[in-house]
C-alpha cells in the first residue's frame, strides 16, 4: 500500500555524476544550496523519507551509482 500526503517532500536525481562516479538525489523542499540545475534534474516524485527516495532512483537507474546530497538528504549520504 502506498502512502501519500501533500507534505511529503519532492526528490531528484542529478543527471550529472559527480567527479567520484555517483549521481545524487536531492531533496527539492528542503531549501538545498546544492541543487543541480532544472535542466539536470529528474523528479522522481513525493516519498516520506531520502531512503524511499533513493531506493527509486536505483530502481529507475540500476546501472547508475547514487547517493544522497550530504546537505539536503544527510541521512543518505553515504560518501
Amino acid at each position: 500500500m502506498i502512502i501519500w500526503r501533500d507534505d511529503m517532500p519532492r526528490f531528484c536525481i542529478n543527471k550529472n555524476a559527480q567527479p567520484t562516479g555517483e549521481h545524487e538525489v536531492h531533496n527539492l523542499d528542503a531549501g538545498c544550496n546544492h541543487l543541480p540545475n532544472t535542466e539536470n534534474q529528474i523528479v522522481l516524485g513525493t516519498f516520506m523519507t531520502c531512503h524511499d527516495a533513493i531506493r527509486k532512483a536505483k530502481d529507475d537507474y540500476p546501472d547508475a551509482k547514487i547517493d544522497g546530497c550530504a546537505y539536503c538528504c544527510p541521512d543518505c549520504h553515504t560518501r
